[in-house]
């Protein structure tokens, strides 16, 4: 890759990277450091990586930048959460983005991720698997649990509105 090629990565995929990093630690600081961190090391390799593959290498790199710093920091342990929530479906809401990014952010930290690359950022499930070391078949899996346990917690579209 080169130095333009490098730049404009900079420039193309640095606000998906951050989202996706501040969706997951909801913390700005920690979250500009692994972004950081996630180009520096891209760009320790900048010779090996191809201009086509360093979306994919970024989202990697930064989604175990993320799990490193956890698990030094020792904030959540990362096992699988089994507890699951309950809904009042009696509330009313006005913003479905609000209630979306509420439902999202209670799942299980790997539901939640997955269904973050899936349909936030448009990843494959084979990609996704890469980015998480998963395999496909478990990504599926995650991203089924995270999608019914979604439409539980929402319930039905009159209930939101």
């Amino acid at each position: 890759m080169t130095v333009k090629e490098y730049n404009k990565c900079v420039d193309k995929y640095t606000d998906n990277v951050y989202r996706f990093i501040l969706s997951s630690i909801r913390d700005m600081d920690e979250a500009q450091d692994v972004v950081q961190e996630s180009f520096t090391r891209m760009w320790e390799k900048v010779d090996k990586i191809s201009f086509e593959k360093s979306k994919s290498y970024l989202f990697t790199t930064a989604y175990h930048t993320m799990i490193d710093r956890i698990r030094k920091g020792k904030r959540i342990t990362l096992t699988e959460d089994t507890t699951y929530f309950e809904h009042n479906t009696n509330e009313q809401y006005s913003d479905l983005q609000e209630v979306l990014n509420s439902a999202i952010n209670k799942l299980p930290k790997i539901q939640k991720d997955v269904i973050l690359l899936r349909d936030y950022e448009g990843y494959s499930y084979e990609e996704i698997g890469e980015i998480t070391n998963l395999n496909e078949s478990q990504v599926k899996v995650y991203i089924y649990r995270g999608r019914k346990t979604l439409r539980q917690y929402i319930g039905k579209i009159e209930n939101v509105t």
